[in-house]
């Protein structure tokens, strides 16, 4: 079973130092047990929220050891304005020392089904072909709707069992073409970090961390790593509205 901890930044500068500060340690953790540390990025805020956390500690990571992937990805040129890589790159990777061949992308140039298995092969070019692979840190988001990675509320996506990346044609959030990590292999991950904040995020925050009887359980509530930690670092005004958890604890 996963173990959850909840954690509520009383600025916007201890939600900062509190990611790097996991990031520090599991990247040390990992390279020490087996050599690498595997960091899935999401989109969104979480790449300034890194970048800001980790360019001034730089001499406390082992930047070699890191083998960078994307949690999801638009089906779009890695220079598109709205590709992730694009976005980590640009916003992190070019300013610390993590090599090109130390980053996992999309090949777009793939028929959509074909670009998630060659994706598939580069994640078991790192963690094994035997079995789930297991990330050491997935740094995820959660969109208005509930969703993470590229995996929606009531997608059938949901259910895959088979794929460790899968591709989706029909996203409910443009642009519709993508591909994703799949559930199974999101919750094999070592660490699954939910970064939330804004006031914005309050009511789906609530819905997800706190449900009531009977509504469903949306994507973002169905990380549950089986073997793995599950971390929330939120803000006072994405905890607004919960209960227990409201106060500041960072």
């Amino acid at each position: 079973m996963s173990s959850r901890n909840i954690h509520v930044a009383a600025s916007e500068q201890a939600l900062i130092d509190a990611v790097a500060d996991l990031i520090v340690k599991e990247s040390q953790k990992a390279k020490d047990d087996h050599g690498y540390f595997s960091i899935g990025f999401s989109g969104g805020s979480i790449v300034k929220i890194v970048s800001a956390g980790l360019l001034n500690r730089q001499s406390e990571v082992a930047w070699a050891s890191w083998k960078v992937f994307f949690c999801d990805e638009r089906y779009v040129a890695l220079d598109a304005s709205d590709s992730n890589s694009k976005a980590v790159k640009e916003g992190f990777l070019s300013k610390v020392p993590v090599n090109a061949d130390q980053i996992f992308d999309l090949n777009p140039e793939l028929e959509l089904s074909a670009a998630a298995a060659d994706y598939s092969k580069k994640v078991q070019s790192v963690h094994g072909s035997e079995g789930l692979p297991r990330f050491d840190l997935l740094l995820l988001g959660m969109g208005p709707d509930g969703h993470t990675c590229s995996l929606f509320p009531g997608h059938a996506l949901l259910d895959e069992k088979d794929l460790l990346v899968a591709s989706i044609s029909d996203s409910p959030k443009p642009p519709p073409q993508r591909i994703t990590l799949t559930l199974p292999v999101v919750n094999n991950a070592s660490v699954a970090a939910f970064i939330a904040a804004g006031a914005g995020k309050a009511p789906m925050v609530k819905r997800v961390l706190e449900p009531a009887a009977g509504e469903d359980v949306l994507p973002a509530g169905r990380v549950q790593p089986a073997n793995g930690r599950l971390i929330w670092f939120l803000d006072s005004g994405s905890a607004a509205e919960l209960g227990s958890h409201a106060q500041p604890s960072l």
